[in-house]
């Protein structure tokens, strides 16, 4: 009798099948092993690559939002001239105010 805890590998074309034992024979391991192990080494990789392409992603969102902020950004003098140019419109009003 079969173990109950195995796989059920069928393969409806032969050469496939005799490729797989072969393939887990020359490495020392069960075809269910080896296909397991296959499944999981592909996943892996399958991860890998998406997590290589979000970091590039997010790289390229962060540059691009940091070229964003720079162009938006004033720069030191500036934001010292709008200020200055708030004060004195503040200045104004309360002037007018009086």
């Amino acid at each position: 009798m079969s173990d109950p805890k195995a796989m059920n590998l069928r393969f409806p074309d032969p050469a496939q099948r005799a490729a797989i034992a072969a393939a887990a024979r020359q490495a020392g391991v069960s075809m269910q092993e080896y296909i397991l192990s296959a499944a999981y080494d592909r996943a892996t990789a399958v991860e890998r690559r998406f997590l290589e392409g979000f970091k590039a992603s997010m790289a390229r969102s962060g540059a691009a939002f940091a070229a964003e902020l720079s162009s938006i950004d004033a720069g030191t003098e500036q934001r010292a001239a709008e200020q200055e140019a708030l004060r004195k419109l503040e200045q104004q009003e309360r002037g007018h105010a009086a």
